[in-house]
């Protein structure tokens, strides 16, 4: 008899929780006054990472997007050839992307994009691709 009781309460829990086979959800909260990334996978946070984003003279958006699309080894178009590895673009040429200039992480210095460590950078754009695209979201704030 408990073991009927505890399948059918079993049962019912199953019936308000999230269902496993549920696309994931991936978010990247990123506070400009604080440069540091929040990656929350499922509403639970896996990692907290510094980031640049723009300095003076230059804008990072704020707003919540979806990811629009990933570029493993992309270059800069706008700036010079710039290397933007493991970019995931989530507004126009707006992108996460690794950088190599580790020594300004923590402190505004990019043209507007959300710079990282390069393996930072890699291990996001991963769940980026794991996640899905739609499944995504990218919300920056001041």
């Amino acid at each position: 008899m408990k073991t009927i009781l505890a399948a059918a309460a079993a049962s019912l829990l199953l019936q308000f929780s999230p269902v496993a086979a549920q696309a994931a959800t991936l978010v990247a909260n990123i506070s400009i006054g604080k440069q540091m990334m929040t990656v929350s996978e499922n509403g639970f946070v896996k990692y907290r990472w510094k980031v640049s984003t723009a300095r003076n003279g230059y804008v990072t958006p704020t707003g919540s997007w979806s990811a629009k699309w990933l570029s493993r080894d992309h270059r800069s178009r706008k700036y010079d050839n710039a290397p933007m590895p493991f970019a995931v673009f989530f507004n126009g040429g707006y992108a996460v992307h690794a950088t190599f200039d580790l020594k300004r992480l923590g402190t505004p210095a990019s043209h507007g994009c959300v710079r990282l460590h390069p393996n930072n950078a890699a291990e996001f754009f991963s769940l980026a691709r794991q996640a899905g695209l739609a499944n995504t979201r990218v919300v920056i704030t001041r």
